[in-house]
This record gives C-alpha cells, sequence and structure tokens, in this order.
C-alpha cells in the first residue's frame, strides 16, 4: 500500500497516509482541523553503498527544479 504526503490547505499542517492506489484521487481531511488537504509530492534521496564502504546518489528522479519544472523544494 503506498504512502502518500498531503498539506491541509487551512493550517498547513503536513501529514502521510497509507492508502490503497484505489483511493489516491478521494478526498482527505486533516488529522489537525478535519480541513480538506491536498495531496503533495514527495521528494525523497535514495543512496547505495559502493564496494569500498563509500556512499554514493542512486541515479534518476531528483527534484524537477532542477530541469525547468516545477516541485515542492521552493527554491
Amino acid at each position: 500500500m503506498p504512502l502518500y504526503e498531503y498539506v491541509c490547505q487551512r493550517c498547513e499542517q503536513g501529514f502521510e497516509l497509507l492508502r490503497p492506489m484505489s483511493r489516491s484521487t478521494q478526498g482527505v481531511a486533516c488529522p489537525t482541523c478535519e480541513a480538506p488537504a491536498v495531496r503533495v509530492l514527495s521528494v525523497f534521496a535514495a543512496f547505495a553503498t559502493g564496494s569500498n564502504g563509500e556512499s554514493t546518489p542512486v541515479a534518476g528522479g531528483g527534484c524537477a527544479c532542477a530541469s525547468g519544472g516545477a516541485c515542492g523544494c521552493a527554491r
């Protein structure tokens, strides 16, 4: 089951919910003030450990701002 991130439109509280994909487009209420919340893009980083024990970022994905897009990182 995917983990989705949401932000409340009233109090701007961020929260996460585990929901089936079949319910991913259904509305969600804020757990703090019960106002409607909107789903936001999740941003994460992945790292791998090389043979010498050094951590390196895994290629792919990344911030859409770097390619002229828009994302939630507010650059």
